[in-house]
Formats: structure tokens, sequence, C-alpha cells
């Protein structure tokens, strides 16, 4: 497994490399603003090209050289495969000339639904007290959402330089940790998670503070739809990925809430969010990152010890605390703010 995770790790900080480059002399960057963009000069666009070729590498690599049973869950891959094909070029083009809210909503829609309708789908799904079997409709269904859900928090998540990639690596290698253990064991799961993080990890090598290049549209789509797709493929296991992407998944619902009460479109960008919360009340781009990973592993972390109705009073906590959390920073107004 260690040599596909070296590989896909290396694989990405090469493509990055050679992406940033060409991104760069298209001229295809993001300008700050002042406002939510806040790097001092233009930086590369296009990242998600990079870690998107090294995970579908190895992975189509392992398609037709089977390892480890890979191949057992091949007719899912194959669908990811197409969908985040959609995924990548709907980012690519988003990169050089923005789409309409709309318009991004509905391609991103058909890669997800297309997904299921090629057998992404959901048979059984882990529940205190044992495992319920799905009906083919309801399991497209979760899938669905859970895999709209998963794109749209990473891609909010993706406002401070190596947060989003970060975040999504460590919930990989939580995927990987929890199919190693002798319970849940499946290693055809846990190689997918280790190209993942390393695809992830490869490109946060120049995706870090400072950012020499950005996800782009593209890559925080693309992350947040593989950590989706490996808690699908891991036999309904969402809770693992639900945990560690608790804090800015519940951040989101937030920011939406207080949108629609004050009658402004729940897409209009703003510095709503957690981590420029906390950016604007003091903390550091490094100090803010490191503190919401700090958190991420924490939570990920207690998915290998606890059983399901652990891990649901567990996400009950989240959701109190992050209540918490809205209510003072709604009380408080931020150092900075615009």
């Amino acid at each position: 497994m260690a040599w596909y995770f070296v590989a896909s790790l290396a694989l990405s900080a090469l493509f990055t490399y050679v992406v940033k480059g060409i991104a760069a002399r298209r001229q295809i960057v993001d300008r700050p603003d002042a406002a939510r963009k806040q790097h001092p000069a233009p930086v590369p666009l296009w990242g998600g090209l990079a870690i998107w070729l090294s995970f579908w590498l190895p992975t189509v690599y392992l398609l037709w050289r089977p390892l480890l049973g890979v191949e057992l869950v091949a007719g899912k891959l194959w669908a990811a495969l197409l969908a985040s094909a959609i995924i990548i070029v709907l980012g690519a083009i988003d990169d050089i000339k923005p789409l309409s809210i709309r318009r991004r909503l509905a391609v991103t829609a058909v890669a997800a639904g297309g997904a299921v309708v090629l057998g992404l789908g959901l048979e059984r799904i882990n529940v205190p007290g044992g495992v319920w079997l799905l009906p083919s409709a309801v399991g497209g269904g979760i899938v669905f959402s859970w895999l709209m859900g998963m794109m749209y928090t990473t891609k909010i998540l993706d406002g401070l330089d190596g947060l989003a990639t970060g975040i999504v690596t460590i919930g990989a290698l939580a995927i990987f940790l929890f199919t190693q253990t002798a319970r849940y064991y499946q290693p055809n799961v846990a190689l997918l998670a280790l190209i993942l993080a390393g695809s992830c990890l490869g490109f946060l090598v120049w995706n870090f503070y400072p950012a020499k290049i950005f996800l782009g549209e593209a890559g925080s789509l693309f992350i947040g739809f593989m950590l989706g797709v490996l808690a699908v493929i891991s036999g309904g296991k969402l809770a693992i990925a639900a945990l560690v992407m608790a804090v800015p998944g519940l951040d989101l619902l937030r920011v939406i809430w207080r949108r629609h009460q004050r009658g402004q479109s729940i897409f209009q960008g703003d510095r709503e969010h957690l981590h420029f919360q906390l950016v604007d009340r003091g903390f550091s781009v490094r100090q803010a990152v490191f503190l919401l990973y700090a958190i991420a592993a924490a939570l990920g972390a207690f998915t290998l010890f606890l059983q399901s109705q652990g891990k649901v009073a567990l996400l009950l906590v989240v959701v109190i605390l992050m209540a918490l959390v809205g209510w003072r920073l709604e009380r408080t107004k931020p150092v900075a703010s615009s």
C-alpha cells in the first residue's frame, strides 16, 4: 500500500508544479479583492487537475491490475471516474470564465446523479443497533444528497490556504485507519483512501500558506466528491467522513441560515464562515488552519473507537457546540470585517 501512497504523492507534487506553470502563463489566476480574497498577488488556479490526475492514474492502473480486492468496487469507481471528469471540466471552465451559480449547481447535480445511476448506490447503512437494507431509490437519494453536500462543504471550506485539502487528507486517513481495524477490515477501501491522501498531500506542498496555487472550482468540488465516494464505497460508513467534516458542514448550514434571515442570497460570498471569522478575530492564517485541522483530526480519531451509537452521540455534541459557537459569533464583532 505504501508504494501507492508515495506514488500518488509524488505524481501530485509533480503535476501541481506543471499545472501551476500552465495556469500562470495563461493567466488563469485568482485575483485578490481585499475582501474575501486577501492574498497579496494573483495565484494560479487549476490545482484540482493535478489532484484528479494523481488520484485516477494509480486507481485506473489498479482496475486493470487488481490488488487487494479493488476490482470488487470497480463498477462504483468507474461511475465515480466519469462523474469526477464532469466536475473537473466544469471547474476548469469556471476558473477561466466564471459560470452562473445555477449552471454550476445543475452540472454538479448531473455529475452526482449520473454517478448514482451508473452504480454508485448505497445498499445498506450502518445504524445504531445493526444495519438497514435500503431500497435502491432510497439509497440513491441518500448518496446524491451526500455527494452534493460533501462537494459544497469543501468548496466553501476552500477559503484559507491549505484548509480544504488538509481536512480532506485527514478524512481520507481516518477512513484508511478505520478500514484497517480487525472488525471493519477493507484493504481495497484502505488503499483507495491512501491514494486520495497522497494526492492531497502532494498538492498541499504547494497549497499551504502562503499558497503558490489554489484548488480552483474543480479541485474544491473534486476532493469533497471523492471523500464522499470513499465513505459510500466503504459500505455506508458515512459517519466517519461526516464527523471529520462536521464543523465546516454545520458552519455552512449556519451561514446559509444567517443569510436567509437577512434576506440575502445564500450564494452571496462574505466572511461569515468560521475560518474567516477566526482570522478576523486575530488568528493568523496558519493558526486558524491548524486549529481546524486539530478539530477534524480529533473527531476522526474518535471514529476509530466509538460504535454507531457513540458516533451519533458525538455528532449531536458537535451540533450543540457549533450552535453555541454560532451564537457567540453573532454577539461579538470581529476585529476586522467586510
